[in-house]
């Protein structure tokens, strides 16, 4: 039957849900603190404790000094009681030895209560921490413990508590306590107090956790939400798309009669969400963004940059209101889905815009001309307009293909001077050191106030300092402490730079220029190739040249007499070519004089070693049509 100990120490780990190596280290402890404070023992000495969880002895163990005569029995243990826990026991010496005191029972019982209850405490805390920090971005559920003006108090899982602010709450949402509440995990801090745990049901990762629940084929992969763009308690804007063939996102989240988002609807307090199909094509996806109103046409008049990206949109003008929406919500959120700053134009307000770039933007003079019965229909739909005369359908047709006629040219003008602008960018660069670029604007080229100054500024480099010159010298000369004499030294930099970039075209056109002398080869002409078996001493005689040429040589060399190899070094050497193509010498043997003779016949001689036939192979290729062997022994 198990003690009151353990049945206390089983009781203590069901209750707190605590690992029972955290509870057994808190207590062991506890017991160390209990004994410090019974003994009055000094911090500095070591000291454990051991408790028995089946009986509920606890041990306590000190380290004390080995003495020839104990004075303190806190700190000092005789020779004798040393030897009995370690033998090799020497005067002087550290031993841990056994000082549980005679009553430490009762004495660790009314001490150590404090001390285990914080332990246990800090213990609940950190795995509290642990276990949300791992929640953080998820949903959970919790119990409203307490509703105020700042906002509710809620109760999780492992007994933690989590507060959700007002400004985290949806607007209109009343609870009441021991109501159920579904948040999103925001923010998660550690502190002495417990772990402070933010809620947050505004969160727009909130909508997309509760469309991964509610749609299977969102949790699966099948279908990826792109972007959210939310504005709690009222409406919300959802792209999405498929990553299969022949899945429709949209269908998908809404479900069969709206069932799926009927839900997800529910559960945000009745907030409206639009669930629109994602298109790469910008233009494509901002008009589907602006639904339910219907588009006549979207123009990017910036897609360069990430930021400061416009488009201008242009509506019906029955649809104008409904594709604003109340308050601007409905062009806010489409903006904040796509990422593009939104301009919503009528018809006729998008024609009456095109009408004066078309008459006074000289750009566009050739299109003017084409135009011009056109225009002239506009200007008198526009004055019917402005009396209040209705259009007719046609008649607003005609009006929107002059528009996007009209937004398309000035757009094709807009990219051509972008492209002008990057081109006359690059040549600027071009005539700068890449160095420059290189160069810190720190490293004692200007003056130490003009460089610091151009640093605050955004001029990192010389190179930077270079090109913002050649392009508006201004920009710089009125930077707040750029004077005329820091002018003039920046101008002296920028000059050096010029120098330098000359001189390094003149070093390149002076290697450019430079004469290479080519030699030509002759066309080759074909060879065959023949086979003779030689003695050895046809073989010292055809070896026995005095200069060899290449092929590919023109020119003619001196004569350099050679060494004439033994019949030894002969069997010992590789295979090699020996090009007689070039022999312009003869040895007469007669008189024994050198005769000059013109070039014979180009042939090649290999000579290799058989050793199976003990023969001397050598191989002639001759410069002449044909192609045969010959074989000689």
């Amino acid at each position: 039957m198990k003690n009151e100990f353990t049945l206390a120490f089983n009781e203590v780990l069901e209750d707190k849900g605590l690992p029972r190596d955290i509870i057994l280290e808190a207590l062991e402890s506890a017991m160390v603190s209990a004994y410090r404070r019974s003994v009055n023992a000094s911090t500095e000495q070591h000291i454990e404790a051991k408790v028995d969880i089946e009986t509920g002895k606890v041990t306590v163990f000190a380290q004390k000094e080995v003495v020839e005569t104990v004075e303190n029995q806190i700190t000092e243990v005789s020779l004798e009681a040393a030897r009995a826990v370690e033998p090799e026991a020497q005067l002087g010496d550290l031993v841990v030895v056994e000082s549980t005191p005679g009553d430490f029972g009762r004495v660790a019982a009314q001490t150590a209560r404090q001390v285990i209850q914080q332990r246990i405490r800090d213990a609940e805390r950190k795995a509290q921490v642990n276990y949300y920090e791992k929640q953080l971005g998820e949903i959970v559920s919790g119990i409203v413990q307490a509703v105020g003006a700042a906002g509710l108090t809620i109760g999780l899982e492992m007994k933690a508590e989590a507060s959700m602010p007002r400004k985290e709450m949806i607007a209109g949402e009343r609870f009441h306590i021991h109501d159920r509440v579904r948040a999103l995990v925001a923010e998660v801090k550690d502190s002495q107090r417990g772990p402070q745990i933010i809620l947050s049901r505004t969160h727009r990762d909130f909508l997309r956790r509760l469309l991964e629940n509610e749609v299977p084929e969102i949790f699966h992969g099948i279908v990826e939400i792109r972007s959210i763009a939310r504005e709690p308690g009222d409406r919300a804007k959802v792209a999405v798309s498929a990553t299969q063939q022949g899945i429709d996102p949209v269908g998908a989240c809404v479900g069969i009669r709206g069932v799926r988002i009927q839900a997800i609807v529910k559960e945000l307090h009745d907030e409206k969400i639009d669930v629109i199909e994602w298109n790469p094509d910008p233009a494509i996806f901002i008009a589907k963004a602006i639904s339910p109103a219907r588009v006549s046409g979207v123009y990017l008049t910036d897609q360069r940059s990430n930021s400061g990206k416009t488009a201008t949109v242009v509506v019906p003008e029955d649809q104008l209101s409904l594709a604003i929406g109340r308050v601007g919500q409905n062009a806010r959120l489409a903006a904040k889905l796509t990422g593009w700053r939104i301009d919503i134009k009528s018809l006729p307000e998008a024609a009456t815009d095109a009408l004066y770039k078309l008459l006074n933007d000289p750009s566009l003079a050739l299109i003017r001309e084409n135009e011009k019965e056109s225009a002239t229909r506009i200007e008198e739909m526009l004055a019917r307009k402005a009396d209040g005369r209705p259009l007719t359908p046609e008649e607003y047709d005609l009006m929107a293909r002059f528009v996007d006629r009209v937004e398309r040219k000035v757009i094709a003008k807009t990219e051509q001077q972008h492209k002008e602008e990057e081109e006359k960018l690059a040549a600027i660069r071009n005539s700068i050191p890449a160095t420059a670029f290189e160069t810190s604007i720190l490293d004692g080229s200007l003056p130490e106030h003009v460089a610091y100054t151009l640093q605050e500024a955004g001029y990192f480099s010389i190179g930077d300092m270079a090109l913002q010159i050649k392009q508006n010298a201004d920009v710089i000369n009125k930077l707040h402490g750029i004077g005329e004499k820091a002018m003039e030294s920046i101008m002296l930099v920028v000059a050096d730079l010029d120098k330098k970039l000359a001189a390094e075209q003149l070093v390149v056109e002076a290697v450019v220029e430079t004469p290479v002398e080519v030699v030509e080869t002759p066309a080759e002409t074909p060879v065959t190739e023949e086979v003779q078996v030689l003695t050895p001493e046809e073989v010292e005689q055809v070896i026995d040249v005095s200069a060899v040429v290449p092929e590919t040589e023109v020119k003619e060399t001196e004569e350099t007499p050679e060494k004439e190899p033994s019949l030894e070094e002969l069997f010992t050497l590789r295979p090699e070519v020996l090009d007689t193509a070039g022999i312009t010498e003869d040895e007469d043997e007669e008189n024994g004089k050198t005769k000059k003779k013109g070039k014979k016949k180009g042939k090649s001689v290999v000579v290799t070693y058989d050793p199976d036939r003990d023969m001397t192979l050598v191989q002639k290729k001759h410069k002449r049509g044909g192609d045969g062997w010959d074989w000689e022994e």
